[in-house]
């Protein structure tokens, strides 16, 4: 069955649906961390990019595969070392950057690869967290972290605010940047980030150097 546009992006996530927003047309697109390749399928198809991916988990690699999707098995933190520098126009991490050890050196080998980063994340200042934190006296859970603390694959609490301030420690440039709130809202912001740290629960940034 072949889907339009509308109908395709009406089936992927809303954060997803901002990243390919982010991206132009007809150029070169690494996605890392594809997951079973739902944003690669959708650029491929309705963006005509050259699209390639690396994926940890064999069961993410199969179904890419399966989607016709050029996408291989690695892990972000030793394999981008190997990819050349300046050879894609996009290199995307979404809803991975908190799984990530070496959060420093990962982000300089996606900028050194890519012209530009896409950098998706979810927000652990959102005002729902902090409040449950508060009350309970537990670690908190939501939508976007759907975890408990004790299987969670996220070893990163980072903000909003946090990720602006690394970027400035790294002078990393912000060329865009987006919340999604609880209610899957979107939002642009500009600078700063305090009251999308208290109101976003996803945020999505375009980074060059």
């Amino acid at each position: 069955m072949n889907l339009s546009e509308q109908e395709a992006r009406a089936r992927i996530r809303v954060d997803l649906q901002l990243v390919a927003d982010f991206i132009e047309p007809d150029c070169r697109v690494l996605d890392v961390g594809a997951g079973d390749g739902t944003l690669l399928e959708y650029l491929v198809h309705f963006k005509a990019v050259d699209g390639r991916g690396i994926e940890l988990s064999s069961n993410g690699v199969s179904n890419c595969v399966s989607r016709g999707l050029s996408v291989i098995q690695g892990d972000a933190e030793t394999d981008l070392k190997d990819y050349p520098s300046g050879s894609f126009d996009y290199v995307v991490l979404s809803q991975t950057l908190q799984t990530i050890h070496d959060t420093k050196g990962v982000l300089a080998d996606l900028l050194r690869i890519g012209r530009r980063a896409i950098v998706s994340f979810p927000n652990f200042g959102h005002w729902q967290l902090r409040w449950h934190l508060m009350w309970s006296g537990r670690t908190p859970q939501s939508k976007a972290l759907p975890y408990k603390w004790y299987d969670t694959p996220n070893i990163r609490i980072c903000t909003i605010v946090d990720f602006l301030a690394l970027c400035r420690e790294l002078h990393i440039d912000v060329e865009r940047s987006m919340a999604i709130d609880a209610a899957g809202h979107p939002r642009r912001f500009r600078s700063g980030g305090w009251v999308n740290n208290w109101l976003a629960q996803q945020a999505i940034f375009l980074l060059s150097t």
